[in-house]
């Protein structure tokens, strides 16, 4: 019993797992930071307030329906999305090009894998001998 929970928790995948959620909680803690005190009060000198919570209040029968709310989180939302494309995605996008430029790897170029070779052959070949063709030879890859 202790061994299978010994392999379990040696495999590679429940490791690079944790470290992924470390970092991530870890990334975070950036991105949240960089939304509340960068972009939020940016946006808080545009419109005038820090968020939009009082914004589109309906009260009915006594309890407040607060649009405002929803609106705030969305704008979160918007902006955590636009900090980690901005910040992460696009550098990482723009870095692996420059390797892959300076490796001289074309990500245009798709390399096709001996069973979809193997089977447009036996596409084709199929297709012929429905047409009443004669079968075309046969090409290494």
């Amino acid at each position: 019993m202790l061994q299978g929970f010994k392999d379990f928790i040696m495999k590679g995948n429940v490791v690079d797992l944790a470290v992924a959620v470390v970092i991530g909680s870890a990334f975070g803690a950036v991105i949240t930071a960089m939304v509340d005190s960068v972009l939020m009060p940016f946006i808080s000198g545009l419109v005038g307030s820090p968020n939009f919570d009082s914004f589109a209040v309906v009260t009915l029968n006594g309890n407040d329906i607060r649009f405002g709310v929803l609106l705030t989180a969305v704008v979160n939302f918007l902006l955590i999305a636009a900090a980690i494309y901005f910040v992460v995605v696009m550098p990482m996008n723009k870095m692996i090009e420059r390797r892959n430029r300076k490796l001289g790897i074309d990500p245009d170029a798709v390399e096709i894998s001996d069973d979809v070779v193997l089977l447009t052959e036996i596409r084709d070949l199929l297709a012929s001998n429905r047409s009443g063709g004669a079968v075309p030879p046969r090409t290494e890859v």
